[in-house]
């Protein structure tokens, strides 16, 4: 009886080893994938479009770059 409950622990120790390992492969996957890239209107940086701060006059790196760019400083 014991050597079946330690089977059962060893079995459910492997079950759930496969399973934490099946979710990492699935978060790297998603990490992997290409993003789209933009560049900042006045200083020309490429970054990724999530990153990017998009307003009426264009995209850029930042606020400081959005408000020297409207005010013609470039």
């Amino acid at each position: 009886m014991k050597y079946l409950l330690l089977f059962g622990i060893i079995m459910g120790v492997i079950w759930w080893l496969k399973l934490s390992r099946r979710s990492g492969d699935d978060q790297q996957a998603t990490l992997d994938e290409p993003q789209t890239m933009v560049r900042c209107l006045h200083c020309g940086l490429h970054l990724p479009s999530d990153e990017a701060l998009l307003a009426q006059t264009g995209i850029y790196c930042g606020k400081e770059h959005r408000d020297l760019h409207e005010r013609g400083h470039v």
